[in-house]
């Protein structure tokens, strides 16, 4: 449910959306401490914007990493709280990641996940390959990296209907342009729903702003906000993919009003809520 005196919004009701996979773009936002948040804010937004996913059917998809300070970590415990153990997960594991990782690992995690998930090992260019088995690569190139990133983005993109975006980094990622926005990006390309909640700040209000400037006008630039070559890159390109369109450009399924809402509330019920109303107008019939 919603509030602030609008009308209240029901969740979707179960399998509301099933046959959908709606992937997942969160990282650490470099903007918490500023708006007064904490790490623990964050991870409450992601619980509900993947309990209202999950309890209405649908599926996730992720690409991230296995180390146990990430978000695949706190996301397979909110599968254990509100899966129905039929693989509802799809962890993506780009050709850089998966290969610096010990076999042993490997089995272990995928173990971990069980029948609430799987894992997806990738080649550099983006397509599902076999768990490697030999020796470990300890560094990969800049340019590797970038190429085994973009391809993992590009299969998350091909696979799932819809995007959700929470945080995102400025500076100190990896890859040609920051992760959040190169997903963005790709699902644009396809025409799908995007679903930017810009409460968190980092370069998912960046997203914000490319498609409704004002939309993001409640948090100043913070300084030096701008200063790596490739987040300037990715900000320019939003600007010709939204092409002046505004919120018609996400295709999300959401009024102008509710995207200014989702674009500014860092509230998790009520960013679940706007996700889910989307959702429900984009993916089912009433």
């Amino acid at each position: 449910m919603m509030s602030g005196g609008s009308q209240p919004v029901e969740l979707l009701r179960p399998d509301s959306l099933a046959g959908v996979r709606i992937a997942l773009s969160a990282s650490e936002s470099p903007d918490l401490a500023r708006l007064g948040l904490m790490d623990t804010h964050f991870h409450l937004a992601m619980a509900e914007v993947t309990r209202s996913v999950l309890v209405a059917g649908g599926k996730l998809a992720y690409g991230g990493h296995l180390r146990p300070d990430g978000f695949t970590t706190y996301l397979v415990k909110e599968l254990h709280r509100y899966s129905r153990q039929q693989r509802e997960m799809r962890l993506c594991l780009a050709w850089t990641e998966h290969r610096t990782v010990e076999p042993a690992t490997l089995k272990e995690r995928t173990e971990d996940l069980g029948l609430f998930g799987e894992i997806v090992c990738l080649d550099p260019d983006g397509k599902p390959v076999a768990a490697q088995q030999g020796e470990t690569i300890a560094t990969f190139a800049a340019d590797a990296a970038e190429q085994a990133l973009t391809g993992m983005r590009r299969y998350v993109a091909n696979q799932c209907q819809g995007l959700m975006v929470l945080g995102g980094k400025r500076t100190g990622f990896q890859g040609q342009l920051p992760g959040v926005i190169e997903e963005v990006l790709l699902f644009l390309e396809q025409g799908k729903p995007v679903y930017p909640a810009g409460g968190f700040g980092g370069t998912a209000l960046e997203v914000v702003k490319a498609v409704c400037g004002p939309a993001a006008a409640w948090l100043p630039d913070a300084v030096g906000s701008v200063s790596d070559p490739r987040l300037a890159d990715g900000i320019q390109r939003l600007g010709l993919a939204v092409a002046g369109r505004g919120w018609d450009a996400l295709s999300n399924g959401l009024k102008p009003e509710e995207n200014l809402r989702l674009a500014a509330t860092n509230r998790p019920s009520e960013i679940a809520a706007l996700i889910s109303l989307g959702l429900g107008r984009r993916f089912t019939s009433t």
